[in-house]
């Protein structure tokens, strides 16, 4: 009989697949927290905008501020019990956290470069308004 090195995935690969492709980039439920949040507090705002680096999500022209509302397991927020690594195709996901984590700084390291100031607002920091609120109005104080 065959042992297996490593845990194998309840899920059907075709399934995974289709789960997976489902994950959206633009207008996650974070993001429109964050979004409806900025709004009552009297903000104005632009979104995806393709001409500045990473495609900041929410961006300010006139404080000159990017805004990103990172995942925590896609962007592998500090510390944080969201941003496990999976147990099934480890070096499949070793690469891919590394990249995205990569390009963030790239695109945070652009934008810097450009004169705007950059904040990360991470999934997780959403669950709670209150704290959200004073986060962004900090975040937005000219």
């Amino acid at each position: 009989m065959e042992r297996f090195a490593r845990i194998m995935d309840i899920v059907a690969p075709s399934d995974r697949s289709r789960m997976m492709a489902r994950i959206r980039g633009k207008s996650t439920k974070p993001e429109l927290i964050v979004r409806r949040t900025a709004h009552q507090l009297g903000y104005r705002f632009r979104l995806h905008r393709k001409q500045l680096p990473g495609t900041p999500d929410l961006s300010f022209p006139r404080l000159r501020l990017a805004v990103f509302v990172n995942g925590c397991f896609w962007h592998r927020h500090p510390n944080c019990r969201y941003a496990y690594t999976p147990k099934s195709n480890i070096d499949f996901w070793t690469r891919k956290f590394s990249n995205n984590v990569q390009r963030d700084i790239r695109a945070k390291e652009q934008l810097e470069s450009m004169g705007w100031r950059v904040a990360v607002i991470w999934e997780c920091e959403t669950a709670d308004s209150l704290a959200l609120r004073d986060t962004l109005s900090t975040i937005l104080a000219p």
